[in-house]
């Protein structure tokens, strides 16, 4: 799985770390050439950049409304996957006991270590590609011999209500299984984020030209301003990361299913 965004190479922490610095950093020279340009600008230029703040800052409202909704839904999209995962797994491992007893051990022997490896590879972080891989490879080669298996019991079988159960619930488990991990790929577009970024800077920067034009600084309410809408912008990425960040999906549903495959 490749990650070849530019941000997905640094923690939330140090991009946000960065942004406030460089909003703080651009502020200041801002309200320095608003005090070289205070002498020879009028009141009615003074005005129209008030206005200018105003739009600027309902601009930069709008997009991180707009970006921590995204991020929000994309955090909701990969808890209910994980849900989904579990109550197939959970449905397909029930359905075990519809097996010849000849089969039954042995496919709860690969649900048992199947379900232990989701467990595992879903406390991989989403950038260490190699771990991930081999995970994926036994994954894939355990669901392989249940299909395998399912294929046996079907030709001894062939009722719908026994070995067709089972296999229509094996079935779904391996559907969710690449369904979550296509949902965990899914995150807002790097593109998104920049303009947010760059909103960000451009209203904090304008508003300290305009407190350069009138010679009047805003520190603390500036700092405070700069700070919420940091951490703001904070939760909108770690909400976007669902391997890396301080904010994680609840992973209950999947590590309860090794309970039902103790003997």
């Amino acid at each position: 799985m490749e990650q070849s965004e530019l941000l997905f190479s640094f923690s939330s922490i140090s991009i946000a770390l960065v942004l406030f610095v460089a909003i703080m950093s651009f502020n200041e020279l801002s309200f320095r050439l608003g005090r070289v340009v205070q002498a020879s600008t009028d009141d009615e230029v003074k005005a129209l950049t008030g206005a200018v703040q105003g739009s600027i800052l309902g601009l930069l409202a709008l997009l991180l409304g707009f970006t921590f909704s995204m991020s929000m839904q994309r955090f909701d999209n990969r808890s209910m996957a994980l849900i989904d995962e579990a109550n197939a797994i959970g449905t397909a491992l029930l359905r075990v006991q519809l097996l010849p007893e000849a089969y039954q051990p042995q496919a709860k022997s690969l649900f048992k270590e199947y379900i232990k490896l989701r467990v595992q590879v879903s406390k991989v972080p989403l950038d260490e590609k190699n771990v991930r891989m081999a995970f994926d490879g036994k994954v894939a080669e355990i669901q392989n011999q249940l299909w395998q298996l399912a294929v046996a019991v079907s030709k001894e079988d062939p009722r719908p209500v026994t070995s067709g159960a089972f296999t229509q619930a094996l079935n779904a488990a391996i559907d969710s299984q690449g369904k979550r991990n296509a949902i965990l790929r899914s995150h807002v577009p790097e593109p998104i984020l920049f303009l947010l970024f760059v909103v960000f800077v451009a209203s904090v920067g304008i508003m300290g030209y305009s407190s350069g034009l009138t010679g009047k600084r805003i520190t603390l309410p500036l700092t405070l301003v700069s700070f919420l809408i940091t951490l703001i912008v904070f939760i909108i990425i770690d909400l976007d990361r669902p391997k890396r960040g301080l904010i994680k999906v609840n992973q209950s549903a999947l590590q309860e299913l090794i309970l039902f495959t103790r003997d």
